[in-house]
């Protein structure tokens, strides 16, 4: 695929706005171009013969529509357009991208430019990624791009569509504005998009104010992202690491859960769920985003890791019969302490259980009292088997004075993915070393057993979600028992979210992550000179500690 020259020539550009921009104007031809949205909430364009061929399809089923009373085409197999778009199918109603093989969903976008437009032209800037491929800009930033080579400006700044970049058209480079880093850019010609007779006001490239552009409309420019969207969408379009100083260094590993065994009973309240949004800066006119100096600063766009390698889980300790279990941890007492209280039920523990009712046994009586066996607490046996047979049955007793743990506590965290990866730029307050990146992957699913409200479906909002923690020694201990607490399903559960109120939803479990990268406006980021102190305390309390590394 040959790239067009970019712009530039020896002689200086203009330092002002071009003259004019391409506003609405109803009399001017316009293009249709479908986008698909990646978890950055950036929008990336379909090439133009797979946009060609939607419309096709939708024109098509609106004539047939007319004559015949019947409705719009539910669903367009992109594979018809492209081979490589195979797995893909768009569901019209819903405007979503559902990928057949994996079942990943991603919105998409109808959107209309000029017909004079770098859209309208077929023409397409792109970036180099870490490949050596070229991955485009989302058509907004091309549109931007062409109407500033237009103008014959040599250098544009990005800042104003949410880019921490410059281009510059001579050396056609783009550089962060942060670290300097640069990457080759092109300019290349492609099929023109395809012409439509719709009346919506045209789009400039910018996010403006009309109501194709405002975020509920369905169609306009998405005006907030997740803040820390740094792994690869489903194309092959790469992208780049924030403040990139060095070429990356990625250490990938794929977690990835197996179903476990029917548990029953758990309830558990988590204290944090960090959602941080970041608002994309945004202009009212083309005009005004070439004229802007570097006042604006957004994050990068992130680099593509290598592609994760997974590996199997061992599951989660096997439910076995409850009165085996507090057995097994507790030594019965022959005599009871005369004055010392059963802190389960509050009644002495001369005196028979206050779960005596509620929890019978055929093998422990009600009086009886049994003593743990490491941190010597004593309790009545019944009070115990109801604790247990209240909670998550996989195996495992925690001590209700002290928290120490017996055997291995799983939690209920759903089916999902970790990923890990590592790149050289620094955290706040850890200069000295590079940063490790963890990837959380959970998608919506059914209630199990051992969730609030078994068989009722739950949300997972906010995933994939992004965390980062030092890659010093201290933050490598961290990510491994990070790791062992994955495998036991205590990162995750399912609950009500204490920021949305939301119920039947996926939900941190009370161990605390840091979700911003290199700035702490939320305080679930960096610096926080105490956070690997207190999130290796908050593991040590689910039982998770560096005697789980060995094992």
């Amino acid at each position: 695929m040959a790239a067009a020259q970019g712009a530039g020539g020896g002689s200086a550009g203009p330092s002002g706005p071009p003259a004019s921009a391409p506003g609405h104007g109803s009399g001017s031809t316009a293009v249709a171009v479908w986008e698909w949205q990646d978890e950055f909430g950036r929008w990336r364009p379909y090439r133009g013969n797979v946009c060609s061929y939607i419309e096709q399809v939708i024109q098509a089923s609106q004539q047939k529509g007319r004559r015949s009373g019947s409705g719009l085409v539910s669903s367009i197999p992109l594979g018809h357009a492209d081979p490589a778009l195979a797995p893909y199918v768009i569901d019209i109603p819903s405007l979503t991208q559902f990928r057949q093989d994996t079942g990943t969903m991603r919105a998409v976008r109808r959107h209309v430019f000029p017909g004079d437009s770098a859209a309208g032209q077929g023409i397409v800037w792109e970036w180099q990624n870490d490949e050596g491929g070229w991955s485009p800009y989302e058509m907004n930033v091309c549109v931007f791009l062409e109407q500033a080579r237009a103008t014959n400006h040599q250098r544009v700044d990005l800042g104003p569509l949410g880019y921490n970049y410059e281009v510059d058209f001579v050396a056609q480079v783009q550089t962060n504005k942060s670290t300097r880093f640069r990457r080759s850019v092109q300019r290349r010609l492609d099929a023109p998009y395809p012409v439509t007779t719709s009346t919506t006001p045209l789009h400039t490239g910018v996010g403006c104010s009309c109501q194709q552009c405002w975020p509920n409309s369905g169609t306009g420019p998405i005006t907030t992202r997740y803040r820390h969207s740094t792994n690869s969408p489903n194309s092959a379009t790469a992208h780049q690491v924030p403040g990139r100083t060095a070429s990356v260094s990625s250490s990938n590993v794929g977690f990835v859960p197996y179903n476990k065994p029917a548990l029953t009973g758990a309830r558990s309240t988590p204290r944090l769920n960090a959602q941080n949004n970041l608002v994309l800066a945004q202009t009212g006119s083309l005009s005004a985003a070439l004229a802007a100096s570097n006042g604006v600063s957004a994050q990068a766009l992130p680099v593509k890791m290598s592609k994760s390698s997974r590996v199997s889980q061992a599951l989660a300790a096997t439910p076995t019969e409850p009165e085996s279990v507090v057995k097994k941890y507790l030594e019965e007492l022959k005599g009871a302490p005369a004055d010392e209280d059963c802190m389960i039920c509050m009644e002495k523990l001369s005196s028979p259980s206050g779960y005596s009712d509620s929890c019978p046994s055929s093998s422990i009586r009600p009086e009886a009292v049994g003593r743990l066996r490491n941190c010597q607490h004593s309790f009545h046996l019944l009070c115990v088997l109801a604790m247990y047979s209240n909670g998550n049955k996989d195996g495992s007793l925690q001590c209700p004075s002290c928290k120490t743990i017996y055997g291995e506590k799983t939690g209920t965290q759903p089916k999902g993915k970790m990923e890990i990866s590592t790149f050289p730029q620094s955290l706040p307050g850890h200069k000295d070393c590079g940063t490790i990146r963890i990837v959380y992957h959970i998608s919506r699913g059914i209630q199990g057993p051992e969730h609030p409200n078994p068989g009722m479906p739950y949300t997972a909002r906010g995933f994939p979600r992004y965390c980062y923690l030092p890659d010093n020694e201290k933050g490598r201990k961290v990510l491994e028992l990070l790791k062992v607490a994955w495998k036991r399903r205590l990162i995750f559960t399912v609950g009500t979210s204490n920021t949305t109120g939301e119920s039947n939803t996926v939900v941190w479990n009370e161990i605390h992550h840091k979700t911003e990268m290199d700035s702490n406006h939320s305080g679930h980021g960096y610096p926080d000179p105490n956070y690997l102190d207190n999130v290796l305390a908050e593991l040590a309390a689910q039982g998770v500690t560096e005697d789980c590394l060995g094992q």
